[in-house]
């Protein structure tokens, strides 16, 4: 079996990115997860030739620098990775981020609960479905989640 690649997790609040990490963790997902802080951070990852392109971007809207809406902009002007999925993981339920992120890109929306059980079963969804998604690159890219 094909080691699985990296989760790339765009975001910029410790505290949310720790919440993230430990819920992979509680799944059991044997993914690696790179985590950027803003979207110039990612996109300098992204870009580099010396590193492994992620099967999946969880990507914050909020963000200092280049906030996740300018990423999208850029990352899916590129050819080498504009097929790569990406879920909005944000706090914002306005309905302009959900077009806006949508029209440039995004593959998901999901709005961060604050109840932790719930947000273990939002990723763990997001893992059963891109487990089970064809993709470009006609990989298996997820370790099997445990229920």
């Amino acid at each position: 079996m094909q080691k699985p690649k990296p989760i790339l997790l765009v975001e910029d609040d410790s505290v949310d990115a720790m919440t993230v990490k430990r819920a992979i963790r509680d799944l059991q997902a044997n993914h690696s997860v790179i985590n950027s802080v803003n979207g110039e951070e990612a996109m300098k990852y992204l870009t580099s030739p010396d590193t492994e392109k992620p099967f999946v971007i969880l990507l914050d809207l909020n963000m200092p620098k280049m906030n996740g809406i300018e990423f999208l902009k850029v990352m899916k002007t590129h050819p080498e990775l504009k097929t790569i999925p990406v879920i909005m993981l944000t706090t914002s339920k306005e309905r302009q981020d959900v077009l806006d992120s949508f029209e440039f890109g995004a593959s998901g929306y999901m709005v961060k609960p604050v109840d932790y059980s719930k947000f273990v079963e939002i990723l763990r969804r997001i893992f059963i479905y891109w487990n089970s998604s064809e993709l470009p690159e006609n990989e298996l890219l997820l370790a099997e989640i445990k229920h």
